[in-house]
């Protein structure tokens, strides 16, 4: 109950509504309290005495009661509604901006599957409780109470019989409420893999197919949605005897009033009206119990929701701000002092002593292995992930004394896998920079050579792209993500293998455009292909997570065998090199 509790701040913007459902479930339950005993009245004192005006008068109570309950019961179905919806909105709110700003390693601790029920399903659980909450939950215990209180006035001859149905009732409702939020827990883990699985297999869909490998994958997933389905059958069926449970109980409750009702009816000391009352208010108290029950049931579902949704929520990003960080424009000097990094602390390090320095309007070529931790050095310069020894410094400063937002601002960054969303091309490339004109845009397709298939577009750059940019080639998708780092005009520029998909043709116009446009700016390229770094001011060659040589292309082909080894395995036309 401590994370529901945890989550009461988000109900403080909606307090009139959650204050004012309740009030008008009470005006509800009040009107349906009142009806058996008039019911009582018109039979005792108006059809057994033949008194049809007193009767007409009572339906017209009766009428006058139904109508104020619809008030209070359409009233409360809205006021509960606002806050419920507005309670579970502002908290997927946060959610989401939580998830935004978590690094790579908060996300690998959650697992994306796991994120996307904290967002959907917890949430949603969440906002069901606590419309049952508002409205069912005053109606059970004030129907329960209520109802006891005036068979205790008006049927006191018939109270001892709910002496042994109402503990009964509680005990059993009690038990079922306490187990089911055991068995909802292990419901909601279900949930978390079918949603892992799902998102995994639609992530990888052409990969399946090329392998052809979908019967595996339908029965990967078949097991996850299998345990789903048991899980969901067991919880069900088990809080599912409940129901039946208590109606056995209650009609036993109406057999002993109505065995004790015709001995006392016989004796002239109970009339036939009391008994009915009796046996409504007895159906209203196992209504009460039950509605009460269904909203802790709800809530017990709703506990591990809220623990899930409230450890994301206090998880502690790896990367933030300093306090008073710096918000100084960056130039762009960029220098590595004995850095090594591990993506798992208990694994050997990917990256060990890095340490190079590149100047304002130098370019720095990354090559190396598979595996060797190129795209992991420049990860680290944004702080995608955290150094964990040594110092990254920009301007001289260590980067975590720079604002992430300074920071990273001033970063173009384009990821080794091409990245798009499902907008225009318009909107993707503006996502560098979202106060870039037209001609700006123009420039920065230009440059990356994505202007020329965007031109064929019928509606050029509002083409539309598709969820997973599906519509695009990789060579395209490539193209248009270089284009969104270049339209930042950055003063450290980023490209992490991003021509791996382009022509030749089309490379060597980047590379020019790059060298034109860009001079300013500091300058990172990864790749796997000479040719793409040989012109570059300094060439950093790794090898198994550490820096085996630095230099330029001529010296590393004099000097280091490594970068020579790679050099011979890649054949040219025209010699060893393209010019």
């Amino acid at each position: 109950m401590q994370a529901i509790f945890s989550l009461k701040k988000y109900m403080k913007p909606y307090m009139v509504f959650a204050i004012i459902a309740p009030l008008m479930m009470v005006l509800e339950v009040a009107m349906d309290l009142i009806q058996p005993t008039i019911m009582q009245h018109i039979i005792d004192n108006g059809i057994a005495k033949d008194n049809m005006p007193y009767v007409i008068k009572m339906f017209g109570l009766i009428i006058l009661c139904a109508v104020m309950g619809l008030i209070g019961g359409a009233g409360c179905s809205i006021y509960a509604s606002k806050t419920a919806i507005n309670f579970a909105a502002d908290i997927r709110q946060d959610l989401y901006e939580t998830i935004t700003y978590f690094s790579n390693s908060n996300k690998d601790h959650f697992t994306i599957g796991k994120l996307i029920t904290n967002i959907t399903s917890d949430v949603e659980m969440l906002q069901r409780a606590l419309t049952m909450l508002l409205k069912i939950f005053v109606r059970g215990p004030f129907t329960f109470i209520g109802a006891i209180v005036i068979v205790f006035i008006t049927a006191r001859e018939l109270f001892p019989i709910l002496l042994v149905v109402v503990p009964i009732l509680a005990i059993s409702i009690y038990f079922f409420t306490k187990l089911s939020g055991k068995l909802f827990l292990k419901v909601q883990e279900a949930i978390d893999a079918v949603n892992t699985r799902v998102q995994e297999n639609l992530a990888g869909i052409r990969v399946i197919k090329a392998y052809n490998r979908k019967k595996h994958q339908i029965e990967q997933f078949t097991t996850v949605n299998e345990t789903l389905m048991k899980r969901n059958i067991h919880a069900d069926q088990i809080i599912g005897i409940l129901m039946p449970l208590t109606a056995f109980v209650v009609n036993m409750g109406i057999i002993a009033a109505l065995w004790m009702g015709a001995f006392k009816i016989g004796n002239e000391t109970i009339e036939v009206g009391v008994i009915l009352a009796f046996i409504n208010y007895l159906m209203m108290i196992m209504g009460g119990l039950m509605s009460s029950s269904n909203v802790l049931m709800q809530i017990a579902r709703a506990v591990p929701s809220a623990k899930r949704i409230v450890e994301v929520l206090e998880e502690k990003s790896e990367i933030k701000n300093i306090e008073n960080p710096m918000s100084t424009p960056i130039k762009g000097a960029v220098e590595f002092e004995n850095v090594s990094f591990a993506y798992n602390k208990n694994n050997e390090p990917v990256l060990k002593n890095i340490s190079f320095k590149a100047n304002p309007g130098e370019t720095i070529g990354i090559i190396g292995m598979t595996g060797s931790g190129k795209s992991t050095i420049v990860q680290l310069i944004p702080r995608m992930f955290e150094a964990d020894q040594g110092v990254i410094k920009i301007d001289g400063q260590p980067i975590r004394h720079y604002d992430l937002h300074t920071l990273r601002s001033s970063i173009g960054f384009a990821p080794q896998k091409a990245t798009l969303f499902s907008r225009t091309i318009e909107a993707n490339v503006k996502y560098g920079n979202d106060e870039a004109t037209m001609d700006e845009l123009i420039e920065a397709l230009e440059s990356s050579c994505a202007l020329e298939f965007v031109e064929k577009f019928d509606d050029k750059q509002q083409h539309h792209i598709t969820q997973g940019a599906t519509n695009l080639s990789g060579g395209q998708k490539q193209r248009l993500a270089m284009a969104r780092a270049f339209i930042r005009k950055p003063a450290i520029l980023i490209l992490d293998d991003t021509t791996s998909a382009v022509d030749s043709f089309s490379e060597r116009r980047i590379q020019n455009a790059i060298a034109n446009n860009f001079k300013e700016s500091t300058k990172f390229i990864v790749s796997s292909k000479i040719s793409s770094i040989r012109h570059a001011d300094k060439i950093l060659v790794l090898d198994d997570g550490s820096i085996v040589g630095q230099g330029t292309h001529e010296e590393l082909l004099e000097t280091n065998r490594v970068y020579q080894e790679i050099v011979s395995t890649q054949l040219v036309r025209g010699g060893i090199l393209n010019e």
